[in-house]
């Protein structure tokens, strides 16, 4: 086996992030509004007026870095893209304790170029466990976190969006591998094998799945890079691949960057 080794790979604990961030941003005086969801957006020549389902917002301007449902908030306010967010869930396990060992960094395949997915690997985390995955299926529900979740309105998305036949017919072959491996533990273990042989089925325990919004476009091309559009008082950040987590704080300096050209930053 042959590899690279890169020496600055490293992990954080993103959630210890993400509640720091939000420390600052309430330090510096901005408010976090939990579960408001978004009902409508009209942008206007001096405003931006937010509908939601705890009242209205007004603003002069707003980024839209809604996630799975970002294409849903750029279409309420009049955005024309040519993009469908389509969800699919990774699923991963956990090495058991004992074999922890084995894994000491950051273990990668390479990539397949026409694929927007990193592949099994192995991921050493702070505390010291080591999380093994994701596959990458479609999931039947944009928040759908387990095989179970399903959701109408998503899937009607999904269905009735010509280009994610158009992906599904170019790489069937693909996607049944992926579903295969969702439901065969034994499959699974056969992709781990290829990075780390010693590894057999009962190394591995049940561990937790996340959802990738995949920015899918008519033609059937998976987004591989950011995709970033812009409305008269608006930003609308509609793909945004992984590492989009490692590479927030960059993509926020690239936010800063696009707020300048509306003279909207001092």
């Amino acid at each position: 086996m042959k590899a690279i080794h890169v020496p600055m790979a490293g992990i954080v604990n993103y959630k210890k992030v993400a509640e720091k961030m939000a420390e600052l941003i309430q330090e510096k005086g901005g408010h976090i509004l939990l579960n408001h969801m978004v009902e409508s957006i009209t942008e206007t020549a001096d405003e931006v007026v937010i509908d939601t389902n705890h009242g209205t917002i007004k603003g002069s301007f707003y980024i839209n870095c809604a996630g799975l449902h970002s294409d849903r908030i750029a279409k309420l306010a009049n955005i024309k893209t040519d993009v469908r967010i389509v969800p699919f869930r990774g699923e991963y396990y956990q090495l058991k304790p004992e074999k922890r060992y084995l894994v000491k960094n950051l273990i990668y395949p390479v990539p397949n170029p026409n694929f927007p997915f990193l592949g099994v690997h192995f991921t050493r985390m702070i505390d010291g466990t080591v999380d093994v995955g994701p596959n990458a299926v479609l999931s039947f529900k944009r928040e759908g976190y387990l095989k179970t979740d399903f959701s109408l309105r998503d899937m009607k998305d999904v269905l009735y969006f010509k280009g994610f036949w158009k992906l599904a017919s170019q790489y069937m072959k693909e996607g049944v591998e992926e579903m295969v491996r969702s439901f065969s533990k034994r499959q699974f273990v056969k992709s781990v094998q290829k990075l780390m042989p010693d590894i057999q089925e009962n190394d591995l325990l049940p561990g937790p799945s996340g959802v990738r919004a995949q920015a899918l476009k008519e033609d059937g091309t998976l987004v591989d890079d950011f995709y970033i559009v812009h409305g008269n008082r608006s930003i609308h950040i509609l793909n945004a691949p992984s590492p989009a987590a490692t590479a927030s704080i960059e993509i926020g300096k690239e936010m800063i960057r696009h707020l300048e050209k509306f003279r909207l930053v001092v």
